[in-house]
């Protein structure tokens, strides 16, 4: 049983940067972080035409359609007040690759949640939260550590990064678009370096939240 224990506390340790990554990515992608990028003094204007007020409203509707339930027509029949629709067959091709990438991501999510409660109160019942606080405390080191490769990696070169992010999760060139597509316009390059630095920076704190935890837990006598 202690080998048994010694296993699950690596597992968890090597779970709590997905974890808190997930966590982050999840509580960013809300019309609210969209608002605080659009309204941000310096960020880009859309040369072609979208106001702040446009960009806020389709990029909320982009958003939600990610979370929902609804099938890709809840995006292809969004129109601009031209007629015209909001997103071209390339664009909506790309936008339900996100989706089923999100979808997944959730599931993991939720399934790395109630993992981690599951365990938590076996250690508690069975008198070994020493080692999950050991385990905690690894986890924290362990997401800090990526996360201090990720920023220097954006400070480096935010593109390159971005670029090997897509290569990893989506084929091929499918995610290029020209900067003339809605995509483009209404999330360019800088609102996802903010939303890589926020992420980033809030996996951290919860990274440091877990290494608090984790020494106290390994304080215990149980």
């Amino acid at each position: 049983m202690k080998s048994f224990q010694k296993g699950v506390s690596i597992l968890v340790s090597i779970s709590i940067p997905f974890f808190l990554m997930m966590t982050m990515i999840r509580f960013l992608f809300q019309p609210a972080f969209l608002k605080i990028e659009y309204s941000t003094p310096g960020f880009p204007a859309d040369t072609f035409g979208f106001t702040q007020e446009d960009r806020i409203k389709w990029g909320t509707i982009s958003m939600e359609y990610l979370f929902n339930t609804q099938g890709i027509s809840f995006l292809a029949d969004q129109r601009l007040p031209d007629g015209s629709p909001l997103y071209n067959e390339r664009e909506l091709s790309h936008m339900l690759d996100v989706k089923n990438l999100i979808q997944v991501m959730l599931k993991v999510w939720i399934g790395l949640i109630l993992g981690l409660i599951l365990i938590l109160v076996w250690a508690w019942r069975g008198k070994w939260l020493r080692d999950l606080g050991h385990a905690y405390m690894f986890g924290g080191w362990l997401t800090l550590g990526l996360i201090g490769s990720i920023l220097i990696a954006i400070l480096v070169s935010f593109e390159a990064l971005f670029t090997a992010f897509h290569h990893l999760f989506f084929q091929g060139d499918s995610w290029l678009f020209l900067y003339s597509d809605s995509l483009i316009r209404l999330f360019p390059l800088p609102l996802w370096q903010a939303g890589f630095i926020a992420m980033g920076i809030l996996t951290g704190l919860g990274a440091v939240l877990f290494i608090v935890l984790g020494r106290r837990l390994a304080r215990r006598t149980g």
